[in-house]
C-alpha cells in the first residue's frame, strides 16, 4: 500500500485543481472528468480497502473533507437544493477576487462577493441514509476485517480546531457562510442542543434508534430498534433519478462535518442571516430536522456510488464478472449443501425434510414481477415448533449467523399494538418516518408466532397484521401518506414459526416431526448452541448467498415434459392436483435445482420436488386430522 493517497486524503485538492484549470477551456467537462477520476482509482488493486469507512470507523476518527465511504440504505429521499457551484472571492493576502468551486461542500470561504455576474448556482438533491438495517454481526466484522484505511486517533479531531476558529471569525464579523439556500428534506425529529466536542464523541458510535431512544436524544429514524451507527445526509450531483427509496449503496463521497452546520440548528436568530428568503418556509420543525448536527449525522458528497447487489462480504461484488470464482463456488455447492442439510436437521430436532424447506426458503429470490405477483417468492411457516422460547431464538441465531442481514420479531401481543411497522409521512417536519417493514432486499425476516399471547389487537395492531399479510403475499408494504397510501415492493424473505398452523399467509407449511424425545429435550436444546467453525459458517454464507444469485431457466423440451406429467397427475383423480399444486412444484423445483447449482431444471429435480410435495403435503394432512380444528 502506498504510504501517502492524496486523492483519499485531499479529494477537494483534485477537485479544485480540475476546476482551475477549466477556467481557460469552459468546454472541458471538468466535473465528468472529476468523478472518472476517482472511479479509475477506485477500481485498482485493493484501492477501496484503502478507503476509510462509517460503518467500521468513529466519526471522530475521520479526517473532515477527506474520502470515505458508507454502506447504507436511502432510507428517505429529499427536496432538491440550490448550492453555489462556483462564486468568487477576496483572497485574503493579495484581496483579489478569486474564482472558487462550491461542488462537494458545504461552507463557502470568507469574504464572498454576493453580487458578483460570476456566481453560478446549481442544483443537488439529498438522501438520508442509514446502515442496512439488521446487518448480521458477521457482516459488519468482515467488512472492517478487510479494511486498510489508515486513521487519525481522537486527539487530532480537525472539528475541534475548526470549532475554535469558527469563533474567532465570529468576533472579527467574518463568519463562514453555509452554502444551502433552500433544503427541504426530512431527517431527525427531536431538537437537539449543541453539544461539546466530548459529547458528541461519545455519542457518534452509539447513536439512539428511532424506537428505543429517550425524547432527548436525536432520533435517526432507524427502521429497527436497537440499531447502532451513523445516519448520513448524501449530497447527490448528478443521475438522482437513477436511485430509488430503499436502495442498497456504498457511497464513495467527501466527508463534510463543518461546525457551521450545526451552527444553523443550535443559533438559528444568528445563522438565519445566511439563509435564502425561501427558508422562511420552513416551519421551526423542519428546520430542527433539516439541519442535525455534523457530528452525527455527518454529510457526504457523492462522488461516487456502487449498488449493492447483495451484502456478502465474502463474495465479489458481482458474479457475471468473476467467472472463475462462479465456476469453482458451483462445482463445490451439491457437497456443501448436502453438509448444510446435515447440520439444519440436527437443528430442526432431526427433521431432514424440515431442513430441505428451510435450504430452500433461504435461497428464494423475487427475481421479477407479472403484474402484481411477485415471482420466486417462498416464504415458510415452520409449524410444530417447540413452545419454549429458547428454541426459536437459538434457530433465529442460527440463521443469522449465516444470512447478511436479519430481523427478529417476536409477535407479542405487546409489540404488534406498540410498534411501528410501516413508514409513515411526516408532513410537519417533513419527513418519512421509518417502520419496522422498511428493509433492504434479502433480508431474512424471523416472526415468532411462539410469542403470542390471548389478548385484545387494538388498531395498531390490527394494521400491523394487515401490514406483514401484505408483505407476504404480494412483497410490498404500503407506507402511509395520511391522504393516501403507496405501494413500495420489496424482496424480503419471511420466516413464520409457530405451533399450529400460522394465523398468516404462507407460500408453503411444514410441520415439524421432532425425532427427539421429550424426556431428552432440554439436553438436546442445549447442544444447539454449539455452531460450525468459522470456515464452515463461511462455506455455508458463501453457498446461500450464491444459490439466490444464480439464473435460471427451463427448456422448451422440459417444459413440455412437466405439461405431459401434470396431465397425467389428474387422469386419475382431477381434484388431486390443481394449478395451485402444479405451481408449488414448479416453485420448488426451481429452488431445488439452484440449491445442487443448476441452472436450469432437469429431470430429477422435478422428480425429487414432486416427492418432497407429497411428504409435506401428507404431513399437513395428517396433522389437520390431529387437530381437528385447524384450518
Amino acid at each position: 500500500m502506498p504510504t501517502t493517497h492524496d486523492w483519499i486524503n485531499n479529494p477537494l485538492g483534485v477537485v479544485e485543481g480540475m476546476f482551475a484549470a477549466s477556467q481557460n477551456n469552459p468546454n472541458s467537462g471538468w466535473e465528468a472528468k472529476a468523478v472518472e477520476f476517482f472511479k479509475d482509482h477506485l477500481k485498482e488493486k485493493e484501492a477501496q480497502t484503502w478507503v476509510p469507512s462509517l460503518n467500521d470507523v468513529p466519526l471522530h476518527y475521520m479526517k473532515p473533507n477527506s474520502l470515505v465511504k458508507f454502506r447504507c440504505l436511502i432510507q428517505d429521499m429529499f427536496d432538491p437544493e440550490f448550492y453555489m457551484g462556483a462564486y468568487e472571492a477576496v483572497d485574503p493576502s493579495t484581496k483579489a477576487k478569486v474564482l472558487k468551486c462550491g461542488k462537494y461542500k458545504d461552507v463557502m470561504e470568507c469574504g464572498v462577493d454576493l453580487n458578483s455576474k460570476n456566481t453560478v448556482t446549481a442544483e443537488r438533491q439529498t438522501f438520508y441514509c442509514v446502515p442496512i438495517p439488521g446487518e448480521s454481526p458477521w457482516v459488519k466484522e468482515s467488512y472492517a476485517s478487510s479494511s486498510q484505511a489508515r486513521v487519525v486517533p481522537s486527539t487530532s479531531y480537525v472539528p475541534t480546531r475548526q470549532k475554535r476558529s469558527y469563533e474567532e471569525d465570529d468576533d472579527m464579523d467574518t463568519q463562514p457562510q453555509p452554502q444551502k439556500q433552500r433544503e427541504k428534506h426530512t431527517g431527525l425529529q427531536s431538537p437537539t442542543e449543541h453539544h461539546g466536542n466530548g459529547e458528541c464523541k461519545r455519542r457518534e458510535t452509539e447513536a439512539p434508534s428511532n424506537q428505543t431512544a429517550p425524547a432527548s436524544h436525536l432520533d435517526l429514524n432507524f427502521p429497527l430498534p436497537g440499531e447502532k451507527g451513523p445516519s448520513c445526509l448524501v449530497k447527490v450531483y448528478a443521475e438522482w433519478d437513477g436511485f430509488k427509496l430503499n436502495d442498497t449503496l456504498e457511497v464513495y463521497g467527501i466527508l463534510s462535518v463543518s461546525p457551521a452546520l450545526s451552527a444553523l440548528a443550535d443559533e438559528k436568530d444568528v445563522s438565519s442571516s445566511f439563509l435564502d428568503p425561501a427558508d422562511s418556509m420552513e416551519t421551526a420543525e423542519e428546520q430542527r430536522v433539516h439541519c442535525p448536527p455534523a457530528s452525527l449525522v455527518p454529510r457526504l458528497h457523492m462522488l461516487y456510488a456502487k449498488p449493492l447487489p447483495h451484502n456478502n462480504p465474502l463474495l465479489p461484488p458481482t458474479l457475471e464478472d468473476n467467472s472463475a470464482f462462479l465456476s469453482s463456488t458451483l462445482s463445490e455447492m451439491a457437497a456443501v449443501r448436502a453438509e448444510l442439510l446435515t447440520y439444519f436437521t440436527h437443528i430442526l430436532l432431526g427433521d431432514a425434510l424440515a431442513a430441505e424447506y428451510l435450504i430452500l426458503h433461504l435461497i428464494s429470490n423475487v427475481y421479477s414481477r407479472r403484474d402484481v405477483l411477485p415471482l420466486g417468492k417462498f416464504s415458510l411457516n415452520l409449524s410444530g415448533c417447540p413452545t419454549v422460547s429458547s428454541y426459536t431464538e437459538c434457530l433465529y441465531q442460527v440463521i443469522q449467523q449465516l444470512v447478511p442481514s436479519s430481523f427478529y420479531l417476536a409477535m407479542s401481543l405487546q409489540n404488534m399494538n406498540q410498534m411501528k411497522f410501516v413508514p409513515k409521512k411526516d408532513y410537519v417536519a417533513n419527513r418519512l418516518v421509518s417502520g419496522a417493514l422498511q428493509l433492504a432486499k434479502h433480508t431474512s425476516l424471523f416472526l415468532d408466532e411462539i410469542q403470542l399471547e390471548q389478548g385484545q389487537l387494538d388498531t395498531t395492531g390490527v394494521h400491523n397484521i394487515t401490514a406483514l399479510g401484505n408483505l407476504i403475499s404480494w412483497q410490498k408494504v404500503d407506507y402511509d401518506f395520511n391522504y393516501h397510501q403507496m405501494e413500495f415492493p420489496c424482496n424480503i424473505n419471511v420466516l413464520t414459526v409457530s405451533e399450529g398452523r400460522s394465523l398468516l399467509p404462507s407460500d408453503c407449511q411444514i410441520h415439524l416431526q421432532s425425532q427427539v424425545a421429550p424426556p431428552n429435550m432440554e439436553e438436546y436444546l442445549s447442544s444447539l448452541h454449539m455452531h460450525p467453525q468459522a470456515s464452515q459458517l463461511n462455506k455455508f454464507r458463501m453457498y446461500l448467498s450464491v444459490a439466490r444469485l444464480l439464473d435460471y431457466s427451463i427448456s422448451d423440451e422440459m417444459t413440455k415434459s412437466v405439461e405431459d406429467d401434470f396431465v397425467d397427475m389428474r387422469k386419475d383423480d382431477p381434484r388431486s392436483v390443481s394449478a395451485e399444486d402444479l405451481h408449488s412444484m414448479l416453485v420448488v423445483s426451481r429452488l431445488l435445482s439452484l440449491s445442487l447449482g443448476l441452472t436450469s431444471l432437469c429431470t430429477d429435480s422435478w422428480l425429487r420436488a414432486k416427492h418432497i410435495e407429497v411428504l409435506r403435503r401428507s404431513r399437513v394432512e395428517q396433522q389437520k386430522c390431529l387437530n381437528g380444528n385447524e384450518p
